[in-house]
C-alpha cells in the first residue's frame, strides 16, 4: 500500500541529492509540492519498456533496477538508480516511449511528478531547463566514462571501481570494525557481472582474489569492503 508521506530518511535522501540540492529553494518547493509517493516490494515492476512517459521519478529508498531483455529473452541489468537520483525525464522531453524496464530492488520508495506538473514547473522556473541540461550532461559524461572503462580497463580494475561506487552509495558502517563497510545493496554475483559486462565466473574469480588479498570479504549477506585504499590502488594502477 502506498504511504503518501516520505519518512524523514527518505526526505533526507531526496533533499541531499547532489543535483536536487543545487536547485533554488523555490524550485525545490514547487517540485516537492506536487510530488507523490509510491512504494514497491522487491521485484515489482515500476515502469515497463514501451510505456508512455507519464511520470518524472526520483528514488527515495532502496534502488531501482533498470534492465532490458535480450533477443534470447534473458533480462540484463544495466544500472541501479540509487536514492537521491532522478530519472524518466528523457521520455517526457522527447515524447517517445520508455526504453527500459524499471524494477524495485529490495523495498523501494519513489517520488513521482506527473508529466503535466513537470511541464508546469518548467514553465514557471526557467532555471529548471538549465538544471536539466546539467543533469543530462553529467549522464553523458558518466556514459562515456563507462564505455571508456569497458574498452580500456581490465575486469579487475572495473570491478574495484564498481565496488568503490557501491560502498559510496550503499555503504553501511560495521559495528565490529570501524575500518570496514558493508555494501547494503544486495547483489547476486550474476547481477554484479551484468553491470561489468563480464561472466559470473570471471567476476567470482576476481572477487576471491580480492578476498585473498584482504581487500574485501565475501559473506552470505553480501560484500564487506575491508580495505578501500587497496581497491583505489587497483583502479589507479590501470589508469
Amino acid at each position: 500500500m502506498d504511504d503518501p508521506i516520505l519518512t524523514i530518511a527518505e526526505r533526507e535522501a531526496i533533499n541531499s541529492g547532489r543535483w536536487f540540492s543545487s536547485l533554488s529553494p523555490s524550485l525545490r518547493h514547487d517540485i516537492l509540492r506536487c510530488a507523490y509517493v509510491k512504494r514497491f516490494q522487491d521485484g515489482e515492476l515500476i515502469a515497463a519498456r514501451g510505456d508512455p512517459p507519464e511520470e518524472w521519478i526520483a528514488c527515495a529508498k532502496g534502488a531501482v533496477r533498470v534492465s532490458s531483455t535480450s533477443i534470447s529473452g534473458k533480462q540484463i541489468t544495466l544500472t541501479y538508480v540509487e536514492p537521491g537520483i532522478w530519472f524518466g525525464d528523457v521520455s517526457i522531453f522527447d515524447g517517445d516511449r520508455r526504453t527500459h524496464d524499471a524494477y524495485a530492488h529490495g523495498e523501494c520508495t519513489i517520488l513521482c511528478v506527473a508529466k503535466a506538473d513537470f511541464r508546469k514547473i518548467l514553465a514557471l522556473h526557467v532555471e529548471l531547463y538549465e538544471a536539466m541540461l546539467r543533469l543530462h550532461a553529467r549522464r553523458i559524461r558518466q556514459l562515456y566514462g563507462l564505455v571508456e572503462d569497458l574498452n580500456t580497463l581490465p575486469l579487475r580494475a572495473r570491478l574495484a571501481k564498481q565496488l568503490i561506487h557501491l560502498v559510496r552509495s550503499y555503504g553501511v558502517a560495521s559495528l565490529s570494525n570501524p575500518n570496514e563497510m558493508r555494501i547494503g545493496l544486495q547483489l547476486a554475483q550474476e547481477e554484479l557481472a551484468q553491470l561489468l559486462g563480464a561472466s559470473r565466473q570471471r567476476v567470482n574469480q576476481e572477487l576471491k582474489s580480492m578476498e585473498r588479498e584482504l581487500s574485501i570479504r565475501i559473506e552470505p549477506g553480501g560484500l564487506v569492503i575491508c580495505n578501500r585504499d587497496a581497491l583505489m590502488r587497483i583502479v589507479e594502477a590501470d589508469h
